[in-house]
């Protein structure tokens, strides 16, 4: 079977998915892509990764409207020309065409599902939560464009019932395209010396529970919520027991500063941004990872924090936490909007801070279920899906022959039958 997936720009952590398939698929896979999408780091991995396979193209103009990379949802436009997209997506034969979400390069899948007849597998991330503020004209056009999609991979359950809400059939959804790419990190975090950590601690005045947060200091991520329940949960006893501990960078963080300082939390540390392959010793100096987020498909510095062996406070519009958070037994689920709910949560860890270093060993367990191996069956899955939906026009159906110890190399079939 041969397969090609449109993408425009992607990151680190979609790489081993990428091979993982074309192992699966004996070589028979194609990644189409913008090069100025991507970070240089990106490009020299999936070109080494992928060589030949990874068809890249250069020279796309982009108009933006809007600051969508660090606003909420569906408050920008991108509008963004790829000359030769068109062209080179129809030139490269498959027998069924992947792409995510529903604007950008999409309609180029959705044309070459028309022209050519090629089965459309959609993958896709988005939640009812995230969705929330959508305009009438987004939801219509997603709604019209389903009709050519034949089978859709969701990250997780809660962006499955966004799109069944949409109208979207239930028996055509797979699970499971989401993974983070973990290998660097637990090897940064599995190397740190005790010096090393030992040096973190001292640098930044860590004490007592160490609760830590990687990732931007913007609104979206609701630092400014979880610095007013940690406004709270400081007024009982228990400061002095705890340090908040924020690693990264962005614009919100002189005003976040400010408020720590108005309102006395002496215990708040801002670190700035670290280079991802030296965050080892700051996993390894924390107990729980904390993330506020207001808004987010699926985090995935919450499967990288859970596979360096942390319990997750995870916030309730997090598009992950069905699939990832077990409370009391990994974690805890939480209303970054409600500051007492939040400051109860932390008192908890406070309360079981015995238990965190199991809780943390039942997340890295849970995160082993969630690898690039999985995502890559997950789509397959899909993509027969996709071909089964046409077997109503063209009498006959599609099964996909994967063998349970099926080694990476070894072709992946499918087989043709009579309807």
């Amino acid at each position: 079977m041969r397969v090609l997936w449109i993408n425009p720009g992607f990151s680190h952590y979609r790489i081993p998915v990428y091979a993982k398939l074309r192992g699966l698929l004996c070589g028979c896979f194609k990644l189409l892509y913008s090069k100025a999408r991507c970070q240089d780091s990106v490009v020299r991995k999936v070109e080494s990764v992928l060589g030949s396979d990874a068809v890249s193209l250069e020279g796309e103009r982009v108009l933006e409207i809007g600051n969508g990379k660090i606003s909420f949802a569906d408050k920008g436009y991108r509008f963004c020309y790829q000359p030769g997209l068109l062209r080179t997506a129809l030139s490269i034969p498959a027998d069924v065409v992947i792409a995510d979400g529903f604007f950008q390069w999409t309609p180029v899948a959705v044309v070459k599902k028309l022209v050519q007849r090629t089965p459309f597998v959609m993958c896709y991330e988005r939640t009812a939560h995230t969705e929330r503020n959508a305009q009438w004209y987004r939801t219509a056009y997603r709604k019209f464009v389903m009709r050519w999609i034949d089978a859709m991979c969701c990250n997780g359950r809660l962006c499955g019932e966004y799109v069944r809400s949409l109208g979207y059939p239930a028996n055509r959804i797979t699970y499971g395209h989401m993974v983070a790419d973990v290998g660097g990190l637990q090897q940064s975090v599995s190397s740190a010396s005790e010096a090393e950590i030992s040096a973190v601690v001292t640098r930044h005045g860590l004490k007592g529970v160490v609760f830590l947060y990687v990732g931007r200091l913007i609104p979206l991520k609701g630092i400014k919520e979880l610095l007013r329940a940690w406004k709270v949960f400081a007024s009982g006893p228990s400061q002095d027991e705890a340090t908040l501990f924020l690693v990264g960078d962005g614009p919100q963080r002189s005003e976040l500063e400010e408020y720590c300082e108005q309102n006395g939390l002496r215990n708040v540390r801002f670190v700035g941004l670290i280079d991802y392959d030296k965050l080892g010793p700051f996993y390894k100096a924390a107990d729980v990872f904390i993330m506020p987020t207001l808004e987010d498909n699926w985090s995935l510095v919450v499967p990288e924090a859970m596979a360096c062996g942390l319990p997750i406070l995870c916030s309730k519009y997090n598009g992950c936490w069905p699939e990832l958070i077990r409370p009391e037994e990994n974690g805890w689920i939480f209303d970054p909007y409600d500051s007492v709910d939040l400051a109860e949560k932390l008192w908890r860890c406070i309360a079981l801070k015995e238990r965190l270093p199991q809780m943390g060993e039942t997340s890295r367990t849970i995160v082993q279920q969630y690898t690039p191996e999985q995502a890559a069956q997950s789509i397959l899955h899909a993509c027969e899906l996709a071909l089964n939906n046409r077997k109503g026009r063209d009498g006959c159906a599609f099964t996909l022959q994967i063998l349970p110890n099926h080694k990476q190399g070894e072709k992946v079939t499918y087989q043709e039958r009579n309807k």
